[in-house]
């Protein structure tokens, strides 16, 4: 209505033109919104299907995995095969799906084949185009979880490999899901395959330490007899041992091999000690049991000695002590430089004892081939002149386009021979999947060829993998080196000519400083307390070796059992160390206790002097020598030992025996001293724990011998009157015997009559005196009784009369 109101040539006024105005911009609000939903949907649309294109192959909906390709390296002519499996991980069924092969460009530098390895998802412009054609594998439908194999098989001629070097190499898997309705890449693995189908102008000289190291089994404890059997902790190494165990694999592939064996002694003589009688701790039994893999420990070593038949043989010290953890927290500590020392020493006569073959004992191999200036003092302290370590602990700082040589010297007439890190640690992780272990073989061989060509000029490089690779690791490595001893760019060399061949002017020699040490290497260190028990059971064997007649049954299974203390294998297992360090001292401590003395109670000592006997046991199997008994009084004023205050005897006694050894005392006062016994060794070490006992002085004194003497002399006299009553009692009876026979009228009585009464006057007649006449009889037995303390007479009583004439009397 205002529009017709306006009327033509007319200007509206102002309030009409803002109604006119609003009332457009009302009516074109719906117009134009709709406009823009138009518009925007197309592209709404296109993001909706790039998005999930996007996701679909960057979180690998579907798992490709590579678990062969063959040959690892194609030669002109060849029939590349790869086989695999492809699961589908996602929620949605995969339809019209299908493996291909993908070439993607040839890679210039190591850095390039680090990228392609780290890469997971799918890069067009990287990855190149599918092959295609015939060279794919179709799947009408891939469902959720479930995995399908493949097998493509491609001749070499029509993958379209140019110059020699190392290629990009994918398998990917693409196809449709109900959400996304168009092809597309929903998985892919990258690898790599090298190419050098003719002889190399220059070829790399490789040399690859096969490592032949095993955790501590042996402890020290051993049997009593002539034998020695030994003890193990446990009976994991015949597993190791037997078929398919890691260490039957690594001598079964590595005896293929051209490569340089690097052995831990100490595996070699626990595996000797196993051909024999052994025990075996086992939980819960009480005591170790025997064990019974003798046969397998027979055969591995036979075929062990068959495989190194004319190959390089390095030996490690004695169980691989752990060089980082010596330089860093044990020179400090006294004799442990010395524990290395020995632990080299024993290496060489062990491997030629059990291999006959001499080992080259030169080489110092630190954990994980990380130094610095403490590890390599310490590392040629014992004499080794060569020390491996690798190149990402010694890293080339003079900028150098290439790879350099492994030989160089960092000075004091010391070699590091540096190792490749990237092929070095080629094989760690999981490798138990055919498609990891594949993966490995091929990265390996691409850094082997990579570092090949960047130079015309001859290189010694050195690959030193983890010290106790897994079955699944060494499977792998195996397939790579027999791959790349085939190959036309790389010959096999031994550790020694590697570490004399020429240095490379331009690569560093700076060794890194202790502050560039790894971390995570130094946490799992042995700490400095763990040498200081070490250097401690070290000051026990040394205080009880000098009093065996046969130091030899102490000192070298305790020895060996040292050197494993400071094994490399206990790194990250603090726990498991410190169980084995308490065992050795117990043991040991056990051993020592054997030869003791025996605790004695109190003594009772009565007089100026006597003799106080101490006794000293001896449990072990062989004779104790060289040891000196001190019995020492505390109270020298009161009783003193030898005429002083402590006396001092050899002792020497026969294994299974006691001796008493026995000391003169003297005492000046009545009262109780204790008393100390105590072994020493002659050079005045003291061995055992002391013994401690009272003795109890009574003196005796002038007054009690007077009573003692007085008691022996009443029983004298009662003993000579007892005598003379039975001598008087005899000689009356004699007397009365006479009477009665008539001897008193002659031999032949009266003449003419016959023997009649005698008339002897009245009985008993008393003298005038008043005393009894001979003749009268004895005293009544009234006035004369038995004592009470004579004895019973063994014959008849006696007569009581008087004794005959002329027969004598003792008074």
């Amino acid at each position: 209505m205002a529009e017709a109101a306006d009327f033509q040539g007319t200007r509206p006024s102002p309030a009409r033109r803002w109604l006119r105005r609003t009332g457009a911009l009302l009516a074109a609000a719906p117009l134009l919104a709709g406009l823009l939903q138009l518009s925007a949907a197309p592209d709404a649309h296109a993001a909706g299907r790039e998005a999930p294109r996007a996701a679909a192959s960057g979180s690998r909906t579907v798992a490709v995995s590579l678990d062969s390709l063959s040959p690892g390296v194609p030669s002109e002519g060849d029939t590349l095969t790869v086989s695999g499996t492809v699961t589908n991980n996602g929620g949605q069924a995969v339809t019209d799906a299908h493996v291909g092969l993908r070439l993607g460009p040839e890679l210039g530098t190591r850095s390039d084949i680090d990228s392609v390895a780290r890469r997971t998802g799918f890069d067009p412009g990287a990855d190149g185009a599918e092959l295609g054609g015939a060279y794919v594998q179709k799947f009408a439908r891939l469902s959720p979880g479930v995995a399908q194999p493949f097998k493509i098989s491609v001749p070499v001629a029509k993958l379209g490999l140019g110059s020699d070097g190392v290629y990009a190499f994918s398998v990917s898997l693409s196809g449709r899901t109900a959400a996304e309705q168009w092809d597309q890449v929903l998985g892919i693995q990258h690898t790599f395959l090298p190419w050098q189908p003719a002889d190399a102008g220059t070829k790399t000289r490789t040399t690859y330490l096969w490592p032949l190291v095993s955790p501590v089994h042996m402890t020290s404890e051993t049997g009593p007899g002539a034998q020695q059997v030994p003890v193990f902790l446990d009976d994991d190494l015949a597993k190791d041992l037997a078929p398919g165990g890691r260490l039957e694999r690594m001598l079964a592939l590595g005896k293929d091999l051209d490569v340089t064996w690097v052995i831990d002694p100490d595996l070699l003589a626990t595996v000797d000690a196993m051909t024999r009688a052994y025990r075996v701790r086992t939980a819960g039994d009480p005591g170790p049991v025997a064990g019974t893999h003798q046969a397998v420990a027979k055969q591995w070593l036979a075929e062990l000695q068959q495989a190194i038949a004319g190959k390089e043989v390095v030996a490690l010290p004695f169980a691989d002590p752990d060089l980082a953890s010596l330089a860093h927290n044990g020179t400090s500590v006294s004799g442990s430089l010395s524990q290395l020392k020995d632990a080299t020493d024993v290496a060489s006569s062990t491997v030629e004892t059990v291999l006959h073959v001499k080992p080259d004992t030169d080489f110092a191999w630190p954990v994980d081939g990380a130094v610095d200036p403490a590890i390599v003092r310490v590392a040629t302290s014992a004499g080794a002149d060569k020390v491996i370590a690798r190149s990402d602990s010694l890293q080339e700082t003079g900028g150098l386009s290439y790879t350099p040589s492994a030989a160089r010297p960092i000075g004091g007439g010391t070699t590091a021979v540096v190792a490749d890190a990237r092929m070095s640690t080629a094989f760690e992780g999981d490798l138990t999947r055919a498609g990891t272990s594949t993966l490995a073989v091929q990265r390996f061989l691409a850094e082997s060829l990579e570092l090949d060509g960047q130079t015309g000029t001859q290189r010694s490089i050195v690959v030193a993998p983890q010290r106790m690779p897994t079955t699944g690791q060494a499977q792998a490595m195996a397939q790579a080196l027999l791959a790349l001893q085939q190959s036309t760019w790389s010959q096999s060399q031994n550790l020694a000519a590697a570490a004399k061949a020429k240095p490379d002017p331009g690569a560093t020699t700076r060794v890194p400083s202790a502050a560039d040490y790894p971390s995570a290497l130094r946490r799992q260190e042995l700490g400095g307390p763990a040498f200081a028990e070490i250097s401690g059971t070290q000051d026990a064997v040394d205080n009880f070796k000098v009093v065996l007649t046969d130091e030899s049954r102490v000192v070298t299974p305790f020895g060996r059992a040292m050197n494993r203390e400071m094994s490399t294998a206990w790194r990250g297992q603090a726990r498991a160390a410190q169980s084995f360090r308490d065992g050795v001292k117990a043991y040991l401590g056990d051993l020592s206790h054997q030869v003791r003395l025996i605790d004695k109670s109190e003594t009772k000592l009565s007089g100026r002097s006597a003799t106080i006997p101490v006794t000293v046991q001896n449990n072990l199997v062989q004779g104790v020598d060289h040891l000196v008994l001190r019995l020492t009084s505390t109270n020298p004023t009161r009783l003193k030992i030898g005429g002083k205050a402590y006396s001092e005897q050899p002792v020497a006694v026969s294994g299974g025996h006691s001796q008493s050894v026995k000391f003169t005392t003297s005492s000046n006062a009545n009262g109780p001293v204790t008393v100390i016994a105590q072994l020493y060794t002659q050079d005045g070490q003291e061995y055992g724990a002391p013994v401690t006992f009272d003795v109890k002085v009574t003196e005796i004194t002038a007054t009690v011998m007077l009573v003692i003497g007085g008691g022996v002399l009443l029983l004298v006299l009662a003993g000579f009157r007892m005598y003379t009553q039975r001598k008087r009692a005899a000689a009356r009876d004699d007397t009365a015997a006479g009477d009665a026979d008539g001897s008193g009228d002659g031999p032949d009585g009266p003449a003419g009559g016959t023997h009649g009464p005698r008339d002897d006057g009245p009985e008993n007649p008393a003298a005038p005196d008043g005393r009894l006449t001979q003749e009268s009889g004895a005293r009544p037995p009234e006035e004369d009784p038995e004592q009470p303390s004579d004895p019973t007479p063994d014959t008849a009583s006696e007569s009581a009369d008087p004794s005959g004439t002329g027969e004598k009397v003792d008074r």
